[in-house]
């Protein structure tokens, strides 16, 4: 009987798990990438082989693409354990194509921004210092909390809240800070600390768009206000 060399046995670059270790999965070839997902052959042939003659004997992937499981069951050497693995794999490559993502919320204006925060922030009874992280689309990637300050006031430490900002890879910025009062008013404090986090973020790179000041139901911008 011919003697075929199993995977284990092969020389490990020729390996396809390791080959897709070492230089990514787009190096395999679709056999090698059936044979990862096979795992093992039979006492005839490698998972290799049955990779390979799958896709050969079975006009490639477009018969693993509408094959049954049956269909899959009923080829020499693949049970239902594999007949499962190639199925699941097929319908998750499915959804993954068909995936469009997530529709993110789109920042056009500080009133959008406002509104984004404003039934979260405005009955707040202290003061929390919060950062809009924007992509270069102006899509928001998440919402931040820097700090929580005292009843009337916050302390934001620049490096805080861009190392959040460079943690998610943000373009840009648009800060927000709630006034328990309910009185947006900026204070003396909310323009020198706008300042200073402007100046940080254009020494790296990452632009800060607006700060929010949000009251009960109204607040105010300072790009609207020219402050910025």
């Amino acid at each position: 009987m011919e003697y075929r060399l199993t995977i284990k046995e092969m020389p490990e670059e020729l390996r396809p798990r390791e080959r897709m270790l070492k230089a990514g999965p787009h190096s395999l070839s679709n056999s090698e990438l059936l044979a990862i997902l096979l795992r093992t052959g039979s006492r005839k042939e490698s998972a290799l082989d049955l990779a390979s003659r799958i896709l050969k004997e079975k006009e490639g992937l477009q018969f693993l693409a509408d094959a049954a499981l049956e269909e899959l069951v009923g080829i020499q050497g693949v049970g239902l354990a594999k007949a499962a693995q190639i199925k699941a794999a097929v319908e998750l490559g499915k959804r993954l194509a068909a995936y469009k993502g997530e529709q993110r919320f789109t920042v056009e204006s500080p009133a959008s921004a406002a509104n984004l925060l404003m039934d979260e922030m405005r009955f707040l009874d202290r003061e929390h210092f919060r950062a809009i992280l924007l992509n270069t689309k102006n899509h928001v990637l998440g919402t931040e909390t820097i700090s929580i300050g005292s009843l009337n006031s916050s302390i934001v430490h620049p490096r805080e809240l861009f190392k959040q900002a460079i943690k998610k890879s943000a373009a840009a910025l648009i800060l927000a800070h709630n006034h328990p009062s309910g009185d947006p008013t900026p204070s003396r404090e909310d323009v020198e600390v706008t300042k200073r986090l402007l100046e940080a973020g254009k020494i790296i790179g990452i632009e800060i768009l607006d700060h929010l000041v949000i009251g009960n139901g109204i607040y105010v911008s300072f790009k609207e206000r020219g402050l910025i």
